[in-house]
């Protein structure tokens, strides 16, 4: 199974992976597993940087692709049908981030599990969501 890792996953496994969950870790650090950035995760922290929302100490957002390779995790591409189709996806009331909404659809529409250590999306296992931290 292809695991696709949350904004904050992706930024601590690049830079704090002691703050990853064991389990995150461990699936991180498993060259047999296959680990997966959204371009949705890129554009959330150049957002954030940009608005002053998130400090990237030493590093530039546009670096952190470049970073994400280096550590072996593969882009996972966002087709148009995600986009399309993210209406299905149900209302949360405690849960209205439109960037781990998106996460959490595209994960689901290609089966694929998510990293993130946000017990909030267990509220979307009923729509296929494999969430692991």
């Amino acid at each position: 199974m292809a695991w696709l890792l949350d904004t904050h996953a992706l930024l601590w496994a690049l830079y704090e992976p002691a703050k990853l969950g064991r389990k995150a870790r461990a699936l991180v650090e498993d060259p047999t597993e296959t680990i997966l950035v959204s371009p949705i995760s890129y554009w959330e922290i150049s957002l954030k940087s940009g608005l002053g929302k998130l400090s990237l100490p030493d590093t530039d957002p546009s670096e952190i692709p470049v970073a994400a390779a280096d550590l072996g995790v593969k882009e996972a591409p966002v087709p148009s049908e995600v986009f399309a189709t993210f209406h299905r996806l149900p209302y949360a009331s405690d849960h209205r981030d439109p960037f781990d909404r998106l996460l959490v659809w595209q994960a689901i529409s290609a089966n694929h599990g998510l990293l993130s250590r946000d017990k909030r999306l267990r509220f979307f296992a009923e729509q296929g969501l494999r969430l692991e931290w």
